[in-house]
């Protein structure tokens, strides 16, 4: 059964062993080519009576002991001699936290009149699989930025569903073994850079562009392929874009895939994981999203996320329309955002958008006359983790206008007075920025690549952003994520002009198997080490395995025991790694672990 025949060939009533042979790439990619370096993988099934491990060596094939089975997580954890069991190739886009099946069961209990049932759900530990996800058939090393921009592997992201209902929107064709994005939208399908242009002349009245309006970070919501994103980038803008698991299937792989930063999230029920006053725009164009109904508490949520005088970007049929329900959802729209002392400033050519005005005097008016509820006093500090969404308006304090601050490049050395709330000092965070420069070098020494081999990078603990600063100057993109259980240094993060989500690693993250390069852990395991199940090292471990691409690199720095226990699993994880010995912050010597996923796939 080609891809399939080594998971079907399973025989779980026997517990027959199944060997996993992988070809290991030897060598590292092609500089300067074009599309890298993309020979194929194979993994075959060898039966029990097959030819010894060094016959196979002789043919280029190295033998792997891992099971193929579909192995779910037990109490206590359990790793087979012979390796991590490997998930059948039908499981290549696990994602537990938004698996399709699981919410179907909960159905009965959620609100699907507030899309309840888009929001992550994680299933209890022992329904979560614990085994390591294949890459999908005929996989290739991706293509490397800046070319990943417009043209990915096919194979890698094998889903037609997009290119068939928008491929007339120019959202992406396809091309051979290629997808090809031209860079089209919903309400931009002749091109993301006319259409970014064009808000920012609504917003300058013509005389300049979102640049010169003071925009560095943006929130996309529902971002499809993350087109309009892409086309920030020249003007050094970031944005964090996101859009659920839904019926546009696949769009957050397309983007990753594509090297742009998106997560799978949604606007529901529960704040999304992002600190309040971070972006300067939020940005809907054709975005799916009910602003109007339940007394406009997801606009609520916006108002949280935006920084004074920020932009709400609206692209979308109430807009413009004149037919159907649309003037009245425009009403609707407009009393909202009048009640929450928004203003608009401009309505043409399909878009609409509001300034958020920190009007304390008309917020207090509002509420007076019940237009709309003033929220009670909240501490910012909170990390905004599985927190529901308040029905409610902040009455705003003193507070940095965003057009006031620095460019992003001048914001990235800046101390922000939200660390000042949770006791870090200046001094710290200088020391740790510098601490960062030099251990970007050094890690680029020890993986011994070029500078164009990594775009997507993840901080498993960025604490305040440093290893990302360090990494300003290189062709990537940094998911900063802050645990939930720290303190809230992301707001520090996205006043640095960077952007990154609160989580939990006793749970999986947001996205699609095989989508970072680069994965830096500092110290995470260490915290998480008396937390209990399901966030014990060998879970961490897995889902690093599940989120990292194949020949990714991992860079793990912790406790000795640590470490020590990350080398022995390595290889039943199916990673190589070296260890080194650097110094810490305290100049004392720590020990710091670079693994790197082997390319392997089955067939």
């Amino acid at each position: 059964m080609g891809g399939y025949a080594l998971g079907s060939a399973f025989d779980s009533k026997s517990g027959q062993m199944i060997m996993v042979a992988l070809l290991l790439m030897v060598g590292s990619f092609y500089a300067g080519t074009l599309f890298g370096n993309n020979g194929p993988i194979y993994v075959s099934q060898l039966p029990s009576n097959s030819s010894s491990p060094s016959s196979s060596l002789s043919t280029g094939m190295s033998i792997f002991t891992n099971k193929v089975a579909l192995t779910y997580r037990k109490t206590p954890v359990l790793i087979p001699e012979t390796g991590m069991n490997v998930c059948p190739l039908t499981f290549n886009e696990y994602i537990p936290c938004h698996d399709v099946s699981y919410v179907k069961s909960l159905l009965p209990n959620l609100d699907v009149s507030r899309r309840e049932e888009l929001e992550r759900h994680c299933p209890p530990l022992e329904n979560r699989l614990f085994c390591l996800i294949p890459p999908p058939e005929d996989y290739k090393i991706p293509i490397r930025w800046p070319n990943s921009r417009d043209y990915v592997w096919r194979s890698n992201v094998n889903h037609t569903r997009l290119a068939e209902v928008k491929g007339g929107q120019n959202w992406v064709h396809e091309k051979n073994q290629l997808w090809w994005f031209p860079g089209g939208g919903t309400h931009f399908k002749h091109g993301a850079s006319e259409y970014i242009q064009r808000i920012g002349n609504m917003i300058t009245s013509e005389t300049g562009d979102l640049r010169s309006a003071g925009v560095v970070q943006v929130l996309d919501v529902g971002c499809g392929v993350a087109s309009f994103s892409a086309y920030l980038l020249p003007l050094d803008i970031q944005t964090m874009s996101f859009a659920p698991k839904d019926g546009h299937e696949n769009q957050i792989q397309f983007a990753l895939e594509r090297g742009i930063g998106a997560m799978i999230s949604a606007l529901a029920t529960k704040q999304l994981p992002y600190p309040s006053s971070s972006f300067e725009m939020v940005h809907c164009s054709r975005c799916r999203v009910d602003w109007h109904e339940n007394d406009g508490i997801l606009l609520k949520e916006v108002n949280r996320l935006l920084r004074s005088n920020g932009y709400f970007v609206y692209s979308a049929p109430p807009a413009y329309r004149k037919d159907k329900d649309y003037p009245l959802i425009w009403n609707k729209l407009v009393n909202l955002t009048s009640a929450m002392c928004w203003k608009l400033i401009a309505r043409k050519v399909q878009t609409a958008i509001w300034i958020k005005q920190e009007n304390q005097s008309c917020i207090l008016d509002n509420a007076e006359q019940k237009l709309l509820n003033v929220c009670d006093a909240v501490n910012d500090s909170k990390p905004s983790w599985n927190t529901p969404m308040r029905n409610c308006i902040q009455v705003p304090s003193a507070q940095t206008n965003f057009q006031n601050l620095r460019t992003r490049a001048e914001r990235l050395s800046v101390y922000s007075e939200s660390l000042s709330k949770i006791d870090i000092s200046e001094n710290e965070f200088s020391s740790d920025t510098l601490y960062w420069q030099d251990q970007v070098i050094l890690y680029w020494k020890l993986m011994n690549i070029s500078k164009t081999e990594i775009r997507n990078v993840m901080d498993m603990n960025a604490f305040c952003g440093g290893f990302a600063v360090a990494l300003n100057t290189l062709p990537v993109w940094v998911m900063n994520i802050v645990p939930s259980s720290m303190k809230n240094t992301l707001s520090t993060i996205y006043d640095r002009g960077m952007i990154g989500a609160f989580h939990d690693w006793c749970e999986p993250f947001s996205t699609y198997p095989h989508t970072y390069d680069l994965l830096h852990a500092d110290h995470l395991f260490s915290h998480y080490k008396n937390r209990g199940e399901g966030c014990l090292l060998e879970d961490i471990m897995l889902e690093m395995d599940r989120v990292i691409r194949p020949q990714g690199f991992i860079i793990i720095r912790d406790e000795d025991s640590v470490t020590s226990r990350i080398r022995d699993l390595a290889s039943k994880f199916l990673w190589e790694v070296t260890s080194h010995s650097v110094e810490n912050k305290e100049n004392k010597a720590e020990t710091v672990l670079l693994c790197r996923k082997n390319f392997w796939a089955i067939v």
